[in-house]
């Protein structure tokens, strides 16, 4: 399927490992030109080599406003210009309400909602102006049903889930959407320091069986940037193999 996004470019934040690479991969395949950052400056070339289409891989860390903002800006200068913008960071510590102190809190807001409200302030604008723009932000399921041992990631991404849905209310008729994606169990890094080496979908109560691809997960992202999903704003799609067991 042409997603009409050749000649597009794209920042992916965290894009040199797990669902952040995997969305890269996707963007890249039909046609984008993909900046992608990660902290480790020798890991983010080496993923825009295996993403290819002239990729560029720079070494940011976006855990802050400072680096998100960085980032941006490397991205511009490379690019020109931004036209898809994929909001992503590694998850927070684990821990529950009892061990994680308020200190704690900070520093979770500062990496999953702040520096990705600052990343958004700086792209969104020049969408705008353009006529044509492409905000998607990784998540998690755990938006909808909060899971256990993660209140930082659970308390931080729901915050961005509700500035991003007043956002795309406000820039849609500028042809600018603004969508999440939900994850849930997909064969990431992450996944594995969380639930072990080999992460098993039926202790994980996944209804489809088996757990996630990031191949797919990325494919997902990338319909949400292209011109048919251009009606599609506001949304917070879950991607996790029916393990959401809610109605809404």
């Amino acid at each position: 399927m042409d997603l009409g996004l050749t000649g597009r470019t794209a920042a992916v934040a965290g894009g040199s490992a797990g669902l952040g690479f995997a969305t890269a991969q996707a963007l890249a395949n039909d046609g984008v030109r993909v900046v992608v950052c990660g902290r480790d400056a020798k890991r983010a070339a080496d993923a825009a080599t295996k993403i290819g289409n002239s990729c560029v891989g720079v070494s940011c860390d976006v855990s802050s406003v400072a680096g998100g903002e960085s980032f941006v800006g490397q991205a511009t200068k490379i690019l020109g210009s931004i036209d898809i913008l994929i909001l992503n960071s590694g998850g927070p510590p684990a821990g529950n309400f009892a061990s994680t102190s308020v200190e704690s809190y900070d520093k979770a807001f500062a990496n999953g909602l702040m520096s990705m409200i600052a990343m958004t302030k700086l792209v969104v604008p020049q969408m705008q102006t353009r006529k044509w723009g492409r905000v998607v932000a990784i998540t998690s399921i755990a938006v909808r049903q909060p899971m256990a041992n993660l209140i930082l990631s659970n308390t931080a991404r729901a915050g961005l889930t509700g500035f991003l849905k007043t956002v795309a209310r406000e820039v849609a008729g500028d042809g600018v959407t603004v969508n999440t994606v939900q994850p849930g169990t997909h064969d990431t890094d992450r996944i594995r320091q969380l639930y072990g080496a080999t992460p098993d979908a039926k202790t994980l109560d996944i209804p489809a069986g088996f757990v996630g691809d990031p191949k797919d997960f990325g494919s997902v992202v990338a319909f949400l940037c292209s011109e048919s999903a251009k009606f599609v704003t506001g949304v917070n799609l879950q991607v996790d193999g029916g393990a959401y067991a809610g109605l809404i």
